[in-house]
């Protein structure tokens, strides 16, 4: 879908890993490495982002680091429909609503970090129907025609083991529940 929108297979790449996660950021050549495209292909892309203000720079020792301007207008559109691209928010949608007391969900492996390897990894913490998530998990990998790995945490369990994901900036925050 996004691929009709947008020829530049190199600018889909960099607005999965620069985009769906504001927290990433990258350096032209391991960008390029991770591509496998050259490093002029990927510095004109960067450069087109930069001038648009979407994406901003700075220089940490001898690279030059990128990281998307979660502040530019476009940003929240952007990350919408990158979410809609992986299909997560299908997943969100189908699971939640019928998965029992779920407080939080994550997203964390390559989808978190901004690579499109067709497979979305999920923590799901709370109180949960797990006969009925197995069940939704074949239902939304159908829907969205991607493989999700998944791992379900009680709240406590959750409290003990969160601190390695999410202060490694490894998992994504997509869904909490509201008071």
């Amino acid at each position: 879908m996004l691929e009709t929108l947008i020829s530049s297979k190199t600018r889909i790449k960099l607005l999965l890993r620069l985009f769906l996660n504001p927290g990433n950021s990258a350096h032209l050549r391991g960008l390029a490495e991770d591509f496998g495209e050259s490093t002029n292909a990927v510095r004109l892309e960067l450069n087109r982002f930069e001038d648009a203000g979407m994406v901003k720079s700075e220089a940490m020792g001898n690279k030059k680091v990128y990281k998307a301007n979660n502040s530019h207008p476009l940003f929240p559109d952007i990350n919408n429909i990158l979410m809609k691209y992986i299909g997560i928010d299908r997943v969100i949608e189908i699971v939640i609503d019928r998965i029992g007391d779920l407080e939080k969900l994550y997203m964390t492996g390559d989808y978190a970090m901004g690579r499109d390897s067709g497979i979305i990894d999920l923590i799901f913490v709370g109180n949960l129907n797990k006969q009925y998530l197995v069940n939704l998990i074949d239902k939304a990998e159908k829907l969205v025609s991607k493989k999700i790995r998944y791992i379900s945490y009680g709240a406590d369990e959750w409290e003990e083991r969160k601190h390695d994901l999410l202060f490694s900036g490894k998992a994504l925050m997509i869904w909490e529940k509201r008071p």
